[in-house]
């Protein structure tokens, strides 16, 4: 079930999207996989636990498949046409140990293979975990969409991400304000579909929780093409088919 509005928000939720086992599975591969790679995990708290993990296309083949279910790729087919591809793949926790926050701030950087090429629709190059970076002109933005696959139940306990409705249109765009934004409490198995563009927050977990937020966060284009020659550092195209 989708709840919400794409297209007016910037931002919907798909209820149940992602089975408990399927959940389960998850966890226990970037467990695994983060136990044993130390260059695209950034960041550990004081126990261990990942709360900050990139180029997950490389390292958690699960994260080119998960997304291929009926239900989530009919939706992205939807919103992004037939050369729906995944471009990027992160990991992010407010594990009980290491609580943290995030100040407002829209999505606006993307993975390239090649940074150095001249474009007016790209700037501000940097790396990052060893992968080439730049900043997308809006035309690029609005042809992309966020999939957050969240692993733990979010309340008010464990820092939920807030959202400003309306906010997705441009990069300069407030929408609703900043007093109108929502919270966006979720549980195991659902999926928050965003657009890039959206302004979004999210504040610390609450002192003396015992709850993590694991969240995969997957990046998506319409097509495997951009502007000016420059190429996506990574595009995962479908090979799932759609059931009738």
């Amino acid at each position: 079930m989708v709840e919400g509005d794409l297209e007016r928000d910037g931002f919907c939720l798909l209820r149940n999207a992602v089975d408990a086992g399927t959940v389960s599975h998850l966890l226990d591969v970037c467990r695994d996989v983060f136990e044993d790679d130390s260059d695209n995990v950034r960041a550990r708290s004081s126990r261990g636990h990942v709360y900050a993990a990139r180029n997950l296309i490389e390292t958690v083949p699960d994260v080119s498949t998960v997304w291929q279910s009926d239900a989530m790729l009919r939706f992205l087919r939807e919103q992004l046409g037939d050369e729906v591809g995944l471009v990027r793949a992160l990991f992010f926790d407010k594990p009980p140990d290491r609580t943290w926050a995030l100040a407002w701030h829209k999505d606006t950087s993307i993975a390239v293979k090649d940074n150095s090429i001249a474009s007016s629709s790209f700037s501000r190059p940097t790396v990052k975990a060893g992968v080439p970076h730049v900043i997308a002109c809006d035309e690029v933005l609005r042809q992309m969409l966020t999939l957050r696959i969240h692993l733990d139940e979010v309340t008010e306990e464990n820092g939920p991400l807030r959202v400003i409705p309306g906010s997705h249109v441009s990069s300069d765009s407030e929408g609703v304000g900043i007093d109108a934004a929502v919270d966006v409490h979720a549980a195991a198995g659902d999926v928050l579909a965003m657009r890039p563009l959206i302004s979004h927050s999210s504040g610390s977990s609450t002192p003396g929780t015992k709850r993590h937020r694991r969240i995969l966060h997957l990046e998506f284009a319409s097509s495997p093409r951009l502007p000016d020659g420059m190429q996506w550092h990574d595009f995962v195209s479908p090979t799932a088919r759609l059931a009738r």
